[in-house]
């Protein structure tokens, strides 16, 4: 599946994360992820954790009436700790469990029937396939595909509608996705009609793994067909390429992360569902504000007579407008200080509030000397008397005077590094040795 968006009036939204043109796939199901309320990228630590806290809750010791889900999120664990059968179960469901991962230790009780194929007809894995203990399954579904949509900020504040083109697979029209003429498909002899084959490689002494690949006979299709038989519009592959083009309305106020789901609108196969095209929304940096959930940060730089005497600035908004920025008559701004304007935030999905702006201030100070002698007398007369500084009570000689210099950043790095910059100063060492770093190494070594 190729995309190409274009925003309205010639402005293209960025599409990022292709990964070299090719989009990133998610697992086919995520169900057993969502009953277990962990992601479906969480780690092993992460599932084992919230299991356990769901084991809890839900132990009929504890719950006598959650024994059904109970057993549920047992199973679902059961799937996901293992590496093989998560594997599996990602990238081709429970439906790939069924030919042999699908045991269970619950007193011989099947996996599947713990999940819905059996007494829970009413629960989240019975809705699954269909509902009721009769076991009817939900069609297979496609794999989803997910893509990065890169917006702007100004975009997520005010709200963008766009045109995304995808060029995808779609049921070919001149065999009905048979891939040649009526009674030619022959259903493939390895697979057995699956498209998929388990392959089983030693990867110990002792130690086997088992996984699920695709078929290379039939090309994972399932089926075979005499080249004489194909369909000459889809070649046999059964699917034809075809554009479509989606509207994409990004909301204002939308966050980070924020998915933008087109349901079905993934490649289609014959007898399998398609899935869905996800937009996850990326936001770009910007040059002036920085987002933080509802609220906007901006850091401004002003000048010590500014931030002493009050000053007015203008900043322009992301929708356009102009704010001016005053601060109070006698309100002095310190460094890094924060102040708040309200409701000059982001928009707040379905409501009419914003969240708040805040702007930290940069006080820049002058340089050294950059007023005359008696321009300093006439400051300090305007300025807050400085503290006065009292003698410390002691031997005069156990007092001296020293004086403050820059601090020299480069200095101590050199000072405090490791190796030959320990021991070696481009002024220190030279005056102790009378000559090069390299003498005093020589006599530290003899």
């Amino acid at each position: 599946m190729f995309f190409n968006m274009g925003g309205g009036g010639g402005m293209p939204f960025g599409m990022g994360g292709m990964n070299g043109g090719g989009p990133s796939r998610g697992p086919v199901d995520t169900a057993l992820y969502e009953l277990l309320r962990v992601s479906p990228n969480a780690s092993e630590d992460e599932i084992k954790k919230s299991y356990r806290q769901l084991a809890k809750e839900y132990h009929p010791d504890k719950n006598p009436n959650h024994g059904d889900k109970f057993k549920e999120i047992s199973a679902a664990y059961e799937i996901l700790s293992d590496p093989r059968k998560r594997q599996i179960y990602d990238s081709h469901g429970l439906e790939g469990l069924e030919g042999g991962g699908g045991s269970s230790g619950f007193g011989g009780e099947d996996l599947f029937d713990i999940l819905g194929r059996g007494g829970l007809g009413g629960g989240l894995f019975g809705s699954m396939f269909g509902g009721g203990g009769g076991g009817r399954r939900r069609p297979k579904k496609g794999e989803n595909t997910v893509q990065a949509l890169n917006a702007s900020l100004e975009d997520l504040y005010n709200g963008k509608t766009s045109k995304l083109q995808l060029t995808k697979k779609v049921i070919c029209s001149g065999c009905n996705g048979r891939g040649g003429k009526e009674g030619a498909v022959q259903t493939c002899s390895k697979c057995k009609g699956n498209g998929k084959v388990f392959i089983t490689r030693q990867i110990g002494p002792g130690m086997i793994q088992q996984m699920a690949g695709r078929c290379d006979q039939c090309s994972g299709q399932g089926s075979t067909i005499n080249e004489k038989d194909k369909c000459r519009k889809c070649n046999g592959t059964k699917t034809v390429q075809e554009q479509k083009i989606l509207e994409v309305n990004i909301a204002p106020g939308m966050r980070e992360n924020q998915k933008i789901v087109f349901h079905s609108e993934g490649d289609q196969e014959p007898g399998i569902e398609p899935g869905d095209v996800i937009l996850v929304v990326q936001c770009k940096n910007h040059d002036l504000f920085e987002r933080k959930d509802d609220d906007l940060f901006m850091r401004k730089k002003i000048s010590l007579n500014e931030a002493l005497c009050g000053f007015t600035t203008v900043i322009k908004h992301l929708d356009g407008r102009h704010l001016v920025l005053s601060t109070q008559k006698g309100a002095v701004i310190k460094p890094e200080s924060i102040q708040m304007v309200t409701g000059e935030g982001m928009p707040i999905p379905n409501s009419m509030e914003r969240g708040n702006l805040y702007v930290i201030f940069e006080v820049e100070f002058p340089n050294n000397h950059f007023l005359s002698e008696q321009d300093y007398k006439k400051l300090e007369g305007l300025l807050p008397a400085r503290p006065k500084v009292q003698p410390p009570v002691c031997s005069p000689d156990l007092i001296e005077e020293v004086s403050l210099h820059e601090y020299d950043e480069h200095r101590y790095e050199r000072k405090s590094g490791k190796g030959r910059e320990a021991y070696h100063d481009d002024s220190d060492s030279d005056d102790e040795v009378g000559g090069s770093g390299r003498q005093h190494v020589q006599c530290a070594q003899q």
